[in-house]
Formats: structure tokens, C-alpha cells, sequence
């Protein structure tokens, strides 16, 4: 039994943080500040093509039949100026402590310190894209420092 267990989660892996190599994070080009910030700016940006969606699960090697237990997510959001870039993309679990509704509570958070001019945007592209738990762990909690306001 236990060997059916293991040989389940090998075949369909569950990656909780993006594979640098696959997906390193790719933004929108001339995005500012002021264009993340205005009314539906993400949503008018929002178009990944099925081809696309396909490329990705199959780099992670994400079997069809199971697509629909991840979000197909955007490392940097589309909030933050993120891309639909096959580079910006990849296949995120809802279980676990690192799921898509943790990272959907960082990217609310980042977007909010951005448009509020607490964080400079290339500050939260850049810490999305370096490690995006540690990301939460720094940021979703509010404990910004004199350095993240003055970085660009």
C-alpha cells in the first residue's frame, strides 16, 4: 500500500515552488507602477492561450487527466506586472500550507504595499521571483524595513 502511495505522488509531483530553469519569471514589457495600479490592469492582461497551458504542464511533466488539480499560476502576477509568458507560468497545487491561496494572499498583499507606495514594483517582482514563500513570510506579515522602500 505504502509503495502505491509513493509511486502515486513520483508520477503526479505536486511542485509548490516554481523550477527556475522552466519558469523564471518573465513581466509584462514597460510596465510601471501607475499601470499595475489602475482599475482592472490585470484583468485586461489576463490571457494564457491553451497551447501555452499545455506547454507548461507537460515541462513539469503534469499528465493531462490531472491538470485540473493545479492553477496554472503566474509566478509574477498579472497584479504585479507579471506576463503570460510560458516563462511566467507554472503548475500550482491548492493542498498543502504552500498552495495557490496563500500565494493569491502574497500577490493581494504586494500589489496593496506597490499602489500604496510602500514597496517599489521591482522590489515585489523581484522577491516573488527569487522565492516566493520567503516572499510571504516577509512580506504578507507587513514588516517592511527602510531598505525595501528605497530599493528600485
Amino acid at each position: 500500500m505504502l509503495t502505491l502511495l509513493v509511486a502515486a505522488l513520483l508520477q503526479f509531483p505536486q511542485p509548490i515552488r516554481p523550477e527556475p530553469s522552466i519558469t523564471p519569471g518573465a513581466t509584462r514589457p514597460h510596465v510601471t507602477r501607475d499601470s499595475v495600479c489602475r482599475p482592472r490592469a490585470a484583468t485586461d492582461a489576463r490571457h494564457v492561450l491553451p497551447s501555452v497551458r499545455r506547454a507548461v504542464l507537460q515541462a513539469y511533466h503534469i499528465p493531462a487527466r490531472v491538470a485540473d488539480r493545479y492553477e496554472l499560476d503566474h509566478l509574477i502576477s498579472l497584479e504585479l506586472g507579471g506576463s503570460n509568458d510560458a516563462r511566467n507560468l507554472w503548475p500550482e497545487t491548492y493542498s498543502g500550507q504552500w498552495n495557490a491561496h496563500r500565494k493569491d494572499a502574497l500577490e493581494n498583499r504586494l500589489h496593496h504595499l506597490v499602489c500604496a507606495g510602500r514597496l517599489p514594483l521591482g522590489v515585489a517582482q523581484g522577491a516573488i521571483r527569487a522565492d516566493w514563500i520567503a516572499a510571504y513570510r516577509r512580506y504578507a506579515a507587513g514588516r517592511l524595513t527602510h531598505l525595501d522602500r528605497s530599493r528600485r
